[in-house]
């Protein structure tokens, strides 16, 4: 009885992930950024050191590197999605100056 219970559960859960992750590959595709989110977000896996909340740790060449190879559209993107854990927004923002990447500021959407 719980199995069953646990499967009618699970069922709309799986169904507003799909949403979800089907709203965020769209909102990408409407930005420029041919990326979905979560292929983005691995791409910027060197910068996780420098973007973790109150880190002092510049970001590496490596970082810089993927930053630029990413672009600005898609770095808009993760900004705007969904909260990602052990990562300080405000410190993904200044990621461009501080790899010196040329990108226009991200329009914040609320």
């Amino acid at each position: 009885m719980k199995l069953v219970s646990s499967i009618h559960m699970a069922v709309p859960a799986v169904l507003v992930l799909m949403l979800a992750m089907t709203s965020m590959a769209q909102q990408g595709q409407s930005h420029g950024c041919m990326s979905t989110f979560f292929s983005a977000l691995v791409q910027l896996i060197p910068c996780r050191a420098a973007v973790a909340p109150f880190s002092p740790i510049p970001p590496t060449e490596s970082c810089c590197n993927a930053l630029k190879a990413l672009g600005q559209p898609c770095l808009c993107v993760l900004v705007n999605g969904p909260p990602i854990s052990g990562v300080d927004r405000n410190m993904a923002m200044q990621l461009p100056d501080k790899c010196t990447a040329n990108f226009e500021p991200c329009e914040i959407m609320k």
